[in-house]
């Protein structure tokens, strides 16, 4: 009896230990997939900047058609963007990734650029956050928001292209692989501080209701049609 009891006492302990076993790594394999490397990182929320670029360029067409538009949405467009790109996106740029690259003495002028951009971008943001938070805009105003639409967009378009495909990859020839990681670990800690723990989702989930109603929200709109 004491013989079968240890039998199954000791089967019992193999088998918890054993789906334990697999619990872990399943806990494992769902941490290890869901880490972010800090380009992979930064360049999913240009994808966030991307679709804001965007409605800007929707909001331009349907203003210099002279059509009516919901301003609002302009207005939470851009109140994403400064919140969620200028005042964490960019900080983190100018934060963790620019004084490295200085220091390193590599892609300091491409620095030096993108710095200042970010900071005519800011200036640009606040005009088209006053602008759109306006009712009604008479012709000059349509002109300046207009304008402010149009030289960020041009300035922007550029400007995350070379960081995406320049500066992000250099990074890891300017860091060890210890300090690449911990710039990770740092970006996602800033995020949920900001953000939360869903920040990147719930910012998408806002963009995506902005498109939606202003009717932008269907991938499928954007393809042409084949010539025949």
């Amino acid at each position: 009896m004491v013989d079968r009891r240890s039998f199954v006492g000791a089967t019992l302990l193999t088998a918890c230990g054993a789906a334990a076993g697999n619990f872990l790594s399943l806990c494992a394999e769902e941490t290890k997939e869901e880490d972010v490397s800090p380009p992979e990182d930064l360049m999913r929320e240009h994808g966030v900047l991307n679709r804001i670029l965007l409605v800007y360029d929707h909001a331009s067409a349907e203003i210099s058609a002279g059509k009516s538009f919901r301003f609002d949405a302009l207005h939470n467009a851009a109140t994403i963007l400064k919140s969620f790109i200028e005042n964490y996106h960019e900080k983190q740029e100018e934060d963790y990734l620019f004084p490295r690259f200085q220091k390193a003495g590599k892609l300091v002028e491409l620095v030096h650029t993108l710095k200042s951009q970010h900071e005519v971008g800011r200036t640009l943001t606040g005009q088209i956050l006053a602008l759109s938070a306006a009712k009604s805009l008479n012709a000059d105003e349509r002109q300046r928001l207009l304008a402010a639409l149009h030289s960020f967009n041009r300035m922007y378009r550029p400007h995350e292209a070379r960081e995406d495909t320049i500066l992000f990859p250099a990074l890891r020839t300017i860091v060890s692989k210890h300090e690449f990681d911990a710039l990770g670990e740092a970006f996602e800690k800033r995020e949920h501080e900001l953000f939360g723990k869903e920040g990147f989702e719930s910012t998408v989930a806002k963009i995506a209701e902005i498109e939606k109603q202003l009717g932008i929200y269907d991938l499928a709109q954007f393809t042409p049609r084949a010539s025949s």
